[in-house]
Formats: structure tokens, sequence, C-alpha cells
């Protein structure tokens, strides 16, 4: 299966403050590289800590207009233009996407997947967030621990929902999913839940930039059966491309060379012993048949 269709960029219509950002830490990780500085050399000339610079440089956290002040004097930047770009990314990096109003505790994830030009995602044990119905969501988020108030679960739903629009929109971004036979028998929400969700998995299917893929129960063990994980492909030079792996003990980014190669090799393997993508939408079309008849 081919994955080097060009989607070309993301138009979203307005600023993604997560990737502006990371942005910012890729000029500003470059600015010290350049001048063979270190970490705790920079953080104590410009009076910061270090795990602030460090988390400034990862995209993790936005500056403010006087960290940009003081890395351009400690990186000699005299460069009118070039100064006002920082100011301007940081400046872009405090605004508040629709995702960041919400009360959702993966939103840098969400301003990633909004501006990736190809996602792949593997889960073993559920129907991937893009491809998620209402009542599906809401049935996983009623057993989260700690329990959710019912703010709390509709925001939950609201930007689960929301997200989906990023598969239909002008210019959508490649996805490929491959999924475990064992997320489809599950019967979260319920029979009548489980047939709607089913057959929004086959209509998702069908857009001409998704290919769906099972993992058939008889497969036995596998590469991926351990772990659930996303891989997010951007065109912008200044933005690595990332893995997402989400848990209960927190949600991991990794964006070493290394890390990218080895989950890619993962997916493609599981690409591999899975069905193909006619195969992998009868399967599904034929276990919500079994919803129909419970």
């Amino acid at each position: 299966m081919r994955h080097d269709r060009d989607f070309g960029a993301k138009v979203t219509g307005e600023t993604n403050p997560t990737l502006r950002r990371r942005e910012l830490g890729f000029l500003l990780r470059q600015l010290r590289t350049e001048r063979g500085l270190s970490i705790d050399a920079v953080a104590e000339r410009a009076m910061l800590s270090t795990t602030k610079l460090s988390r400034l440089e990862t995209g993790r956290v936005g500056a403010a207009p006087r960290d940009i002040r003081d890395l351009c004097i400690v990186y000699g930047i005299t460069d009118t233009a070039e100064r006002e770009r920082l100011m301007e990314l940081a400046r872009e990096g405090k605004q508040r996407a629709w995702w960041q109003k919400l009360d959702l505790p993966y939103a840098t994830y969400i301003g990633l997947e909004a501006e990736a030009v190809f996602i792949r995602d593997y889960n073993p044990d559920i129907i991937a967030g893009l491809l998620q119905v209402e009542g599906y969501a809401r049935a996983i988020f009623e057993e989260n621990d700690p329990p959710l108030d019912q703010s709390a679960m509709d925001q939950r739903v609201e930007g689960r929902l929301r997200r989906q629009a990023l598969l239909t929109q002008d210019d959508p971004p490649g996805f490929h999913y491959i999924v475990d036979e064992v997320a489809l028998h599950r019967p979260i929400g319920g029979s009548a839940v489980m047939r709607e969700q089913l057959a929004r998995v086959v209509e998702v299917a069908r857009l001409p930039n998704v290919a769906l893929q099972v993992i058939p129960l008889a497969v036995g063990a596998h590469p991926g059966i351990m772990s659930n994980f996303v891989i997010l492909d951007f065109d912008k030079p200044m933005v690595n491309d990332v893995v997402y792996v989400e848990g209960a003990v927190g949600n991991i980014y990794l964006e070493t060379a290394s890390e990218l190669e080895r989950y890619r090799r993962i997916f493609s393997r599981l690409e591999q012993i899975a069905l193909d993508p006619k195969s992998s939408a009868a399967m599904v079309t034929r276990i919500a048949q079994t919803y129909e008849d419970s």
C-alpha cells in the first residue's frame, strides 16, 4: 500500500499554537547549537531554569516576550527582522485554538494531528478517536478513572467529535488505520452503539484519503499487541515527525530518528499481516451484523 501521495499543506483557518511553539523551539535549539552552547550555559546567562529552556526548545510551553528578548541577547541577535520573527512565533504560540479552550488532557496531540499530512494509527483495543461516534466515545469516558463530571465529559466528547472534520476537510491528511479484530467485538456502549460505530468505520474507509486494515484474531501474537500508537508525518522543515503513545501513565511523544524508524517498522509489519482494505471492510460489515442479530 502506497503512502507517498502528496496531500499538501493543511488549511485550518486559524493559527495553530501547538505548531508555532514547536517551530519556535526548533529555531531556539538551532541558535544554541550553532553557537556551541549547552542548555545549562544558556539558562544561566538568560536567567532561566534549565527545565524551562528545555521545554521551550521542545515546544512544550509557550515563550514570553521577555524570554525571547533575553535569549536574543545571549545569542547576539541584533537583526530586527530575525528578532521579530521569533517574537511573532512566541505570540502565536500563546494563542488559544479551539482544542485548548476545552478541558482536554491531549490538547497538544490534537494540535499536532491538525497539521499532519499523514496519520498512521494502530490500536489493539478500541476504535480510533477519529472514527468514534458519540455514543461510543461517551461510553469510554464514562469509565474514566478518576470519574469525570458531566461538564468535563461533555467537553471531551465534543473534542473527539470536532477532530473528525479533519478527514473530510479540503486537502485532508492521509489516514491509514490498523485495528485488531478484538476491538470490533468489544461491545462498548451496547449493541445499538456498536452497529452505529462499525457502520461509521466502513463509511469513513470509503474516503479516498483513508485506508482501513483489520488484523484477524487468527494471527495470534504480533509486534504491536502490547501497545497503541500513532505516527504523525509533517511537511514542515521545522517540525519533526512524531510518534504518539497514549496510556494510563500518561501520553508520550517520541521524535528521535531511531524511535521513528522503530515504530514505522512495526507499522509496516502490521500492514503486512493485516487483511487488505477490501477484506477488512467486509469483516467489519459481517461483525456489525452480529450486533443486529443479538
